[in-house]
């Protein structure tokens, strides 16, 4: 079995540097409502952003999956193979569309 590379593992890491991140204190008296709902919305803005880039990277690999499929061959379909081959140019493009969409937001 082969170790995970340095570069998947960076992409499940996410370091958020914020007061809202911060590992809340025991003895901390309770949040206020609104403090509450800011630390909750930017804990949702974080999930968000961590589904958005994984679907960027599943774009990716499908895009990887149908290049083997248009290249495959007669063992596959005529049809299958001219779908795969129209979405290795189009997933790549997808995916960079949204790699811009998120770095343009979280700037």
């Amino acid at each position: 079995m082969s170790e995970p590379s340095k570069e998947t593992d960076r992409a499940k890491l996410r370091l958020v540097s914020s007061p809202e991140s911060e590992v809340y204190d025991l003895m901390r008296k309770p949040e206020s409502t609104a403090e509450r709902v800011k630390r909750l919305q930017a804990e949702a803005r974080a999930l968000a952003l961590e589904q958005v880039e994984a679907l960027e990277i599943a774009l990716l690999k499908a895009a990887e999956m149908a290049r083997e499929i248009a290249e495959g061959g007669d063992a596959y379909p005529v049809g299958a193979r001219e779908i795969a081959s129209r979405l290795v140019d189009d997933l790549p493009a997808k995916a960079e569309t949204i790699k811009h969409i998120v770095h343009r937001s979280s700037t």
